[in-house]
């Protein structure tokens, strides 16, 4: 296909037949390819600048104020054990829960070590309630143990007005992420009393990944807002929604407090001391003298794949909203499901990788072998291009009517040679957001690659690659150099350091996307030997 563009595809002398009155560029075809890379480039650095949406007037409603309390006298509990089954265990103490363990997710490669989520020192959600015309359990409540299990804890506490306070806290299923927190209130004073229940989580504040949303999200008034890191770490945002949740996302993992109320206001802020707070607070509920209340919240701690996020989606409505697919959704959704369905057969992400990059190959089959032709055509043409220039050099307005009179009558055009490249560019994007939000791909080995998600320690893929695609390009202008000083050679000649160009950029891309860009040289070498060989 480059070829073509740079040789022979007519796009040098259809620009120059627009303008024949100005003096030839050297660079004529050079710049286009610039232009063509610029406007790749400027769409990818679109898609991968955060999407800043403005922050709301500051909201009155306050929750628990932002400061490390002495949880002393709260006792620690142990839930979800690995050794029971359990996909997911955490430390509960009291209206707090922290030390969050992915058990079927390692922290390093050959580690038996869980991923941890909240691990850090003074990082917790804090679920609790906000009292008025009496008092509520805090962080330093001493609760009464009522019932414990491995995947469960019940626990009581009654406060000077004979207002009695329970709390269950379970993880709802085995093969889920996701922790219940149910808090039911009787009221045995003579008074009525209400509540504002809120949740908020505290952690430290990460650092954005290019290509992937990090940082805040929420999800308010049916759309998911996102705040990068650095946005949040510099001002607040603020929502009110009829119903929701907030949460801090990273590349794979994210954490999200789901209230079970109406009326909500969520918060996204800096507490200024490099740690970040995500809140949510709803109207207040009044609990009339001898009555029962119950508030639940939900809780996932868990990865972003589709299959999780789809089934926490029954529990908390919208978070499956929150796994970032970028612009060109519509491909990146069935690159992942094609990619985790080949990896269920083949047991290996690399050969998936392989396998998916033949299949996008085979389904472009008709567009390339019609634009190779097409091309093939353009190239036939160019005895007939220079022709009309030299004829027409002073006319500017016939050189156009020849050249478009010559296109018609050979049903082709400059740009025929154009378009598999630019679907490329989509397709590439796609792919590689596909690849960067692909939590199993994660430590996935494939010949010495120890993680595809990351780039290559040695640099050899990158090489390979490189080389793949000078050969591609040697193939494709063997048969039909050019030289001189005309645009077209001039072109040619800059081509050359495609492949050095490239090669230099995909150095510090995940090994799984260049693996796919290897793949799809090799076997557009190959197609382009059997359309050489079948097509006159």
């Amino acid at each position: 296909m480059v070829k073509y563009l740079e040789n022979n595809s007519g796009f040098s002398s259809w620009l120059a037949a627009k303008d024949a009155n100005s003096k030839k560029s050297k660079f004529t075809g050079v710049l286009w390819w610039i232009v063509i890379f610029l406007l790749a480039w400027w769409i990818f650095s679109a898609w991968l600048s955060p999407k800043q949406s403005p922050a709301p007037a500051e909201q009155n409603t306050d929750v628990a104020a932002a400061q490390v309390e002495d949880v002393s006298n709260a006792v620690v509990v142990p839930l979800g054990h690995e050794t029971m089954g359990w996909k997911m265990g955490f430390n509960a103490q009291g209206l707090r829960i922290s030390d969050i363990r992915l058990h079927n997710y390692k922290a390093a490669k050959n580690s038996e070590e869980a991923v941890g989520i909240l691990s850090g020192k003074n990082e917790f959600i804090e679920v609790g309630l906000i009292a008025n015309g009496t008092t509520a359990p805090n962080v330093a409540t001493h609760w009464n143990q009522k019932n414990v299990g491995t995947g469960f804890e019940n626990i009581v506490w009654k406060n000077s007005d004979g207002i009695e306070f329970s709390r269950a806290i379970e993880i709802s299923d085995k093969e889920n992420y996701i922790i219940t927190i149910t808090d039911t209130i009787r009221n045995n004073s003579k008074r009525d009393v209400s509540f504002v229940p809120y949740a908020r989580i505290v952690r430290d504040a990460g650092a954005d990944t290019a290509g992937v949303s990090t940082g805040g999200v929420a999800f308010a008034n049916s759309s998911i807002e996102r705040e990068s890191w650095k946005s949040v770490g510099k001002k607040s945002y603020a929502w009110t929604t009829p119903a929701g949740f907030v949460g801090f996302e990273d590349q794979y993992w994210q954490v999200i407090a789901s209230l079970g109320s109406v009326d909500q206001t969520i918060k996204i802020k800096p507490l200024g001391d490099g740690r970040l707070q995500a809140e949510a607070s709803a109207s207040a509920v009044s609990v009339p003298a001898g009555g029962i209340t119950t508030f639940t919240t939900r809780i996932f701690a868990g990865p972003k794949t589709p299959e999780v996020l789809k089934a926490a989606a029954t529990s908390i409505r919208g978070i499956d909203q929150t796994l970032d697919y970028g612009w060109f959704w519509f491909l990146s959704r069935p690159f992942l499901w094609a990619l985790n369905a080949l990896y269920s057969l083949v047991a290996n992400y690399g050969v998936a990788i392989i396998l998916l990059t033949i299949i996008i190959r085979i389904l472009m089959w008709p567009l390339t072998r019609k634009s190779f032709v097409g091309m093939a055509a353009m190239q036939k043409m160019q005895p007939e291009m220079q022709r009309i220039q030299k004829l027409y050099a002073d006319d500017k307005v016939r050189m156009q009517q020849e050249m478009m009179k010559l296109y018609k009558d050979s049903k082709t055009s400059p740009m025929s040679g154009c378009l598999p490249m630019l679907l490329q560019i989509p397709i590439f994007f796609a792919l590689y957001k596909a690849l960067l939000i692909a939590a199993p791909l994660r430590h996935s080995q494939f010949l010495w690659i120890s993680d595809l998600a990351v780039m290559d320690p040695y640099f050899i893929l990158p090489i390979v690659m490189g080389a793949s695609m000078w050969w591609q390009m040697h193939l494709q202008s063997a048969a039909n150099k050019v030289t001189g000083n005309d645009p077209m050679a001039q072109t040619q000649k800059m081509m050359k350091w495609m492949p050095v160009i490239f090669t230099a950029m995909f150095a510090w891309m995940p090994a799984g996307l260049v693996l796919y860009w290897t793949v799809s040289n090799l076997f557009g070498i190959g197609q382009m030997w059997w359309i050489k060989r079948t097509t006159k």
